[in-house]
């Protein structure tokens, strides 16, 4: 059975077009429905979502069936191959939302050099994020002020942005422009994280410590019968390893301001769930991330070790 013969009648009636058809379009037009739905979504705030709804068929005649969504339009495409599946989602989306792929690249060139233009130069990255957080069940994007500087008239102020297990710092000369700076800044972690424009990073499922308490895995092991007062100990590398092999990220957020004794200070988040955060100081940033990596490896055997 053909390609052509394998896609069903009512998803070719919808997208109006073959795989042939894009392959054509490509070297035309210079860009394919998923670059041109994402660079709407970008304009928009609302970034299509695919999530792969149905894989069947045999190993050497395959057939994927892909569903996107973008702010109230949802489409669906099927294919021999999910790159093909979702290329036919693309095309149905662009037709719902009455936008021609040539018109659309002719448009993007004429505005800016062949850059996508976006509203005030700038995508607007924190409904982007608020918006994925919300289509894919994520956590809601969390910001925290960590630093205000300067004088009254020249303020500057830090804002951390935390989705998931990640995290990005930006500042700005007031809350809000610092915001938008780490939200953007997270966008474009997302894309790095995706191998492209289209946001495709999926968060690690979060370890409950029931998993830790019922695991038997060599590290996890160790951490239960060994002290944690051996003098220095790389406890960094050692969170490290035991993270790697029970399937959760750390990330050490540090702290502008010293304590009273003039120490450095940091904290070690745990995606577990639920999160742990851990606090640790030192003389310098490595001695208060070590230390706060020792703190976290006590609560984990300690939460470990209950029975």
């Amino acid at each position: 059975m053909s390609q052509e013969g394998y896609q069903s009648t009512a998803i070719r009636t919808t997208v109006n077009t073959s795989l042939d058809t894009h392959q054509q379009q490509k070297p035309s037009h210079g860009k394919t429905p998923i670059q041109i739905l994402h660079e709407y979504g970008t304009k928009t705030g609302n970034l299509p979502v695919y999530v792969l709804e149905k894989a069947e068929g045999e190993a050497h005649q395959p057939s994927f069936v892909f569903s996107v969504k973008i702010g109230d339009v949802s489409c669906s495409g099927q294919g021999p191959s999910k790159k093909a599946a979702k290329h036919q989602a693309a095309e149905a989306a662009l037709s719902a939302l009455q936008i021609d792929v040539g018109a659309a690249n002719l448009q993007v060139k004429s505005e800016s050099n062949g850059v996508a233009a976006e509203p005030n130069d700038h995508p607007n990255s924190v409904g982007i994020l608020q918006e994925l957080a919300l289509q894919r069940g994520w956590r809601l994007p969390e910001y925290t002020v960590l630093m205000e500087a300067g004088p009254p008239h020249k303020r500057e102020f830090t804002v951390t942005c935390r989705l998931e297990s990640l995290s990005e710092t930006a500042a700005g000369n007031s809350k809000k422009a610092a915001k938008k700076a780490a939200a953007e800044k997270m966008v474009a972690k997302l894309q790095s994280l995706s191998g492209c424009s289209e946001i495709t990073w999926t968060p690690k499922p979060s370890v409950r410590f029931e998993n830790l308490r019922n695991s038997s895995a060599e590290k996890i092991s160790l951490l239960r019968r060994n002290p944690l007062s051996i003098p220095n100990t790389d406890y960094i590398q050692m969170m490290l390893e035991l993270s790697k092999e029970q399937g959760f990220e750390v990330t050490y957020f540090d702290i502008d301001e010293l304590t009273v004794n003039g120490q450095y200070q940091c904290l070690a988040e745990l995606s577990t769930s639920p999160v742990t955060v851990c606090h640790g100081t030192g003389i310098s940033c490595g001695n208060a991330h070590n230390d706060a990596a020792h703190s976290a490896l006590q609560y984990i055997k300690i939460m470990a070790s209950i029975k």
